[in-house]
């Protein structure tokens, strides 16, 4: 895959440029574009150009008249690159030390963008700032977000409380805490059904081999059988 850990990262999308900014001498990771970023948008770009007839994908990455959300966005990497994908009603969200990266880069890549996207601060332990965004969504976009076991029961409420009943994750992943992992696969599994793309599905240039996608949906409820 090709991936740098320069200031600037140039990625093609959908046959358009994005320029990326990190901030690496930032105290906050939010503020480098992490490869599960790139993974994710380049599996979208590989296959949304393919026919439906073609594309074991085409029901999944139909983005048209989708709510999304993308959280722990970081430098805004996933969501800028889906939103030139066709995700048209996006919100782009993270703490607040964060959000000047963010902003930066939305403007950074407004001419290539045709708006400047909306973007929010949000907390995953903040109930009240979880409601104030009005879910459910139909997609939640998360890439590298599991790197610290104490976070990753407010992650996984988040995703449970922001995802619509027939709604998905899209899950950028990549292995950063043991302790996290396994915890969060473990909680994952009590609420999502989990799919893992395939590897070979991915976009060759970026099939990094320590980042995967995977796919949640809500599992559903078992309806008490009737006397």
């Amino acid at each position: 895959m090709k991936f740098t850990d320069s200031p600037v990262i140039d990625l093609s999308v959908g046959g358009t440029a994005l320029s990326l900014q990190q901030d690496n001498g930032s105290m906050h990771v939010g503020t480098s574009v992490w490869p599960c970023s790139l993974v994710l948008v380049k599996f979208v770009d590989r296959w949304s150009s393919i026919t439906p007839t073609e594309n074991p994908y085409s029901s999944l990455l139909d983005f048209r008249g989708k709510r999304a959300i993308e959280i722990g966005c970081g430098c805004g990497a996933a969501g800028m690159g889906l939103y030139l994908l066709g995700l048209t009603d996006l919100l782009l969200t993270d703490i607040s030390p964060v959000m000047p990266a963010l902003k930066h880069n939305i403007k950074r890549n407004k001419p290539v963008l045709k708006k400047a996207l909306k973007h929010s601060v949000l907390y995953w332990n903040n109930p009240a700032q979880i409601a104030a965004l009005n879910p459910p969504f139909d997609i939640v976009i998360a890439t590298d977000v599991v790197y610290i076991e104490e976070t990753v029961g407010p992650l996984i409420s988040t995703m449970d409380t922001l995802i619509g009943n027939n709604g998905i994750v899209l899950l950028g992943y990549q292995l950063r805490s043991p302790e996290a992992d396994e915890l969060f696969w473990e909680m994952c599994d009590r609420i999502f059904q989990i799919e893992k793309i395939p590897h070979q599905d991915l976009h060759p240039e970026f099939a990094y081999e320590e980042s995967d996608v995977y796919v949640l949906r809500k599992k559903k409820e078992e309806k008490a059988s009737g006397s």
